[in-house]
């Protein structure tokens, strides 16, 4: 790999640990505002609502300048809406502002990766992105679980300048410079993020021109054979990550009888797991391949059922490994392939846009019902049960559209064959 993919790959870690671990924060900061449960999962839904609302002009204005410079401005909002946390803005509305950041980081974080790379390693740098990606949601929730406990929390607090008075006094503002610490760290290595000498294409000021362009992209890549069944599979796959994130912790104080800084740590070990399917993926599988793996995805689903069973602290750890290891390793040759159909299709960062759109219309979808089932006070083990059967009977319904699809283009096959 090129020099300038590592430098992608810092920037990339350092800002989603950040995002990782202020989400820690944030519902940290709910509970001490006495908030109901039932916002913890709004957390997420007002994280994501800007990759949805704005997907149709974040893509246009990733390809509108260089990559590095569109993460730069990105990781500058999310400094903003951790800065607004900091001054006692409403933990929703100030995640919402970070998720705006996050909505215009994606499409250049990895549209870069179409630019800077040939499509035979596409897979291999989707395999480290997503494997580092998930190191740094483990390093995230690690470190938002660590800030927020109450003996780490203090020893940090009694730490003093000489002759200088920081002004922070609570365990929430300490816990926010630290994470406010990382998104700097990123934006810093934005700056030494290579250009990759792609034409940009002038950011069109008429927004119905953009949502035009946008559903036009749209369709075109679900109209695809290969786009549509590895977008369908990134689309669930986002959507049910994010909602694990909430029934682990929940399951895990209902189950273990873990604390918030413990059953966080849990959100980690699946991210352990995710990272090493990552790393298989990478090695195993080619890009032409990567429809081989949809089976994985129905027996993560039937995994995910076994939760219900356990009780102790170190089947779970085992269980959410291997939760972890499913799933890293069917999503990462899916989104190689996907984001190498959206390239040739649309772009980069149109085909980027596009894909966040999906995954995270499904992300508000999928936390929307989870957030209604804990408002009616469903048990957790049912909440599991459910969502297990819905990962394993959508993945199966994937995998039958497939098998059709490739039915349609051998019988076309066949006919121009006997035409000639």
């Amino acid at each position: 790999m090129p020099f300038g993919f590592y430098i992608i790959m810092a920037a990339q870690f350092f800002s989603a640990l950040a995002d990782n671990a202020l989400l820690i924060v944030a519902i940290s900061i709910l509970r001490e505002m006495s908030a109901p449960s039932e916002y913890e999962p709004l957390l997420k839904t007002f994280f994501t609502v800007s990759y949805v609302v704005l997907a149709a002009f974040v893509g246009a204005f990733a390809d509108s300048m260089p990559k590095w410079r569109v993460m730069f401005i990105s990781n500058g909002i999310k400094i903003a809406g951790c800065a607004m946390m900091y001054w006692d803005c409403h933990p929703l509305l100030a995640y919402a502002v970070v998720g705006l950041g996050a909505a215009a980081y994606s499409p250049a974080k990895y549209g870069i990766l179409t630019e800077y790379l040939p499509h035979r390693l596409l897979v291999v740098a989707n395999g480290w992105i997503e494997g580092l990606t998930v190191g740094a949601i483990i390093l995230g929730v690690v470190v938002g679980g660590t800030l927020i406990k109450p003996e780490i929390a203090q020893m940090l607090l009694g730490f003093d300048f000489p002759l200088i008075d920081t002004g922070v006094d609570t365990v929430s503002e300490m816990s926010l410079c630290f994470v406010a610490g990382f998104y700097l760290l990123a934006a810093l290595f934005n700056l030494y993020v290579p250009d990759t000498g792609v034409d940009h294409r002038v950011l069109h000021p008429n927004p119905w021109h953009l949502l035009r362009e946008f559903n036009h992209c749209l369709a075109l890549l679900w109209r695809d054979r290969l786009g549509q069944v590895s977008l369908a599979v990134t689309t669930l796959f986002w959507g049910a990550g994010a909602t694990l994130q909430f029934i682990v912790i929940k399951w895990a104080e209902a189950a273990l009888h873990l604390d918030l800084s413990r059953s966080s740590l849990l959100q980690g070990v699946v991210a352990v797991g995710v990272a090493l399917g990552a790393v298989g993926a990478a090695r195993m599988i080619s890009l032409r391949k990567s429809v081989q793996v949809i089976p994985l995805g129905i027996a993560m689903g039937i995994v995910v059922l076994v939760m219900n069973f356990v009780e102790h602290l170190w089947l779970a750890v085992a269980l959410l490994v291997l939760i972890g290891t499913l799933s890293g390793f069917f999503v990462v040759p899916m989104n190689a392939l996907l984001q190498h159909r959206g390239h040739i299709l649309m772009g980069a960062g149109h085909s980027i846009a596009v894909q966040n759109f999906n995954e995270n219309l499904s992300i508000l979808a999928m936390t929307g019902l989870y957030f209604l089932m804990i408002r009616l006070d469903l048990s957790i083990y049912l909440v599991i049960t459910l969502f297990g059967l819905f990962i394993s009977v959508t993945m199966w319904l994937v995998r039958l559209r497939h098998q059709a699809n490739q039915r349609v283009r051998d019988d076309v096959c066949h006919l121009d064959d006997g035409g000639h």
